[in-house]
């Protein structure tokens, strides 16, 4: 299977401090890919860093080459509003647009993109929604504020607003931390569905999720990517006693 995402080198800084170190990663085009470790690893830092979010932290500064389909998103020429446009992200807590209905949550995107036609936008929100597996619990009631759904709901309305724009790659960041075991059932589920039409790279802390949902797994410590491969092997057989020692809980 073709990779989308490939990085080389990369070195992620706040300040001086060199948060995240030398990492050397590819990821292939449908599947899910895990990032876990223990708190404050680098794994965050450097999920955010494939779609430009340091762009908007005073004093972060990102070395080595992050490349999408073929094209360095840090490179001269990369326009960073376009690159999160196809790298599409979900955060840790729900985020809905408070005052924005349902329908407003969903194409927001589209709309700050200037696409006025009111057919397209429809057909947009029902596609999206029911990626996110959403459409039936809302499609009577789309006028509705967003913030009036449940915790799931607002992170499955969450994920129809960045499918909207249909990204190449998803983010995910600790997506079912704040949700009850139903719920993030139901975002587990939706993750392998999900895989059919866009690459997801998921930060994780719960080991079982990231045995359950990803094919790959990369564990950072530290500021290190210590291992990557197939979740299957990280899992079972780890080739670094780092790994080892955290995935069966001696620290972390």
């Amino acid at each position: 299977m073709p990779e989308i995402l490939k990085t080389e080198d990369v070195f992620i800084y706040y300040g001086a401090k060199d948060a995240v170190r030398k990492v050397n990663l590819s990821f292939e085009r449908n599947t899910v890919n895990a990032l876990i470790g223990p708190s404050g690893c680098g794994k965050t830092t450097f999920l955010r860093a494939i779609n430009r979010m340091h762009d908007l932290t005073p004093g972060a500064r990102v070395t080595g080459k992050i490349i999408l389909s073929g094209e360095d998103v840090y490179g001269a020429d990369a326009d960073p509003v376009e690159i999160r446009k196809r790298i599409g992200m979900v955060f840790q807590k729900p985020n809905p647009f408070p005052t924005m209905s349902i329908f407003e949550n969903v194409v927001a995107g589209l709309k700050l993109a200037g696409e006025r036609n009111r057919t397209k936008l429809n057909e947009v929100t029902e596609r999206s929604l029911r990626q996110a597996a959403l459409w039936d619990e809302v499609k009577d009631r789309l006028s509705a504020p967003g913030s009036s759904l449940s915790g799931g709901q607002q992170q499955r309305l969450c994920i129809a607003r960045a499918l909207a724009v249909e990204p190449e790659i998803l983010l995910m960041d600790e997506p079912t931390s704040a949700l009850d075991p139903q719920s993030t059932q139901r975002i587990e589920d939706l993750m392998t569905s999900l895989k059919n039409d866009v690459t997801i790279v998921i930060v994780t802390h719960n080991m079982q999720q990231a045995a359950r949902v990803s094919d790959t797994t990369s564990f950072f410590l530290v500021g290190d990517m210590v291992e990557h491969g197939q979740t299957d092997q990280v899992f079972t057989s780890p080739r670094d006693n780092r790994t080892e020692a955290y995935i069966t809980g001696r620290f972390g």
